[in-house]
């Protein structure tokens, strides 16, 4: 029998809070977040809503009030989830904890700046949470599985945007030299912004190069963005391969609630808080 660890949540309400908000394989979990889903999705439907001028017109009262009592839950389960962790700044810091904070202050910011309730649509991103419902299913370990190949991916990613920041430092610069400011070349940094919208092999058209030497330029560089665009999918795919043949837990931490430990492992990878504890409700609970 597993007994709390000195680093979980004491026992009591605390440990149960934990229990509902961040594991989602007991009924209580699942029921939560069932409903916080729901809640979400209809918070930023009446933002969308509210966009559209004739729902506005006739019921721009009701949308309001909507607004501000789905910001008043959701400011709720935002302290409930500090609360339930034995680390809330950790928890305050992680992705979701950010999100979570950010779906919170268009509200507030509209109160001094009108219309600023419109960045509400920033809740849809707590739609993600949907895989922690689905945890006992295949869902949340293979978006652990992306998490971790983006994350191996990092270095090589941000040494391959250097390199394609440079070679467009270089082009818009022989471009603004080679086309000039007749030709709408009128600066480096336009220039850039050329080579950079040719490289993605976007092509907006809105500036093109007059003389022969200037499409000479811009045709070696869209065969290079050909090139290019296959680089980053090499370099995830290569990662994505790896990490797919590791396997993830997906039991949340409960010091800081981060999730997609090593099934071996003993404390969370981001606060070192340990994970071998039993929560109150299940078998093995203790007084």
């Amino acid at each position: 029998m597993n007994r709390p660890s000195e680093q979980s949540p004491p026992g009591g309400l605390r440990a149960r809070l934990h229990t509902i908000i961040f594991e989602a394989d007991t009924p209580a979990g699942r029921a939560f977040d069932i409903a916080l889903l729901w809640a979400i999705v209809f918070s930023v439907g009446a933002v969308m809503l509210e966009s559209v001028a004739q729902v506005r017109a006739n019921h721009s009262h009701a949308l309001h009030v909507a607004e501000w009592t789905f910001t008043v839950l959701f400011a709720l389960e935002y302290v409930l989830r500090l609360i339930a962790v034995r680390r809330p700044l950790d928890y305050a810091r992680s992705f979701f904890g950010l999100v979570d904070l950010m779906a919170l202050l268009p509200s507030f910011l509209s109160v001094l700046f009108p219309g600023a309730q419109t960045l509400l649509v920033v809740r849809v991103l707590r739609l993600l949470r949907v895989f922690r419902i689905l945890k006992l299913g295949h869902l949340l370990g293979q978006a652990e599985v992306l998490m971790t190949a983006l994350r191996a991916s990092r270095p090589k990613i941000i040494v391959f945007l250097g390199t394609v920041l440079s070679i467009d430092v270089i082009m818009g610069a022989l471009m603004y030299m080679v086309e000039g400011e007749a030709n709408g070349f009128d600066s480096i940094p336009r220039s850039m912004y050329w080579a950079i919208v040719t490289m993605t092999t976007v092509g907006f058209g809105d500036i093109t190069p007059k003389t022969v030497t200037g499409q000479f330029l811009a045709s070696i560089l869209m065969v290079m963005g050909y090139g290019i665009i296959a680089v980053p999918t090499g370099i995830v795919s290569v990662e994505l391969a790896a990490a797919t043949r590791q396997h993830v837990d997906t039991q949340a931490c409960p010091g800081c609630g981060a999730q997609g430990h090593d099934p071996d492992a003993r404390y969370c990878k981001r606060c070192g808080t340990a994970l071998d504890w039993t929560p109150p409700g299940t078998d093995g609970e203790t007084g």
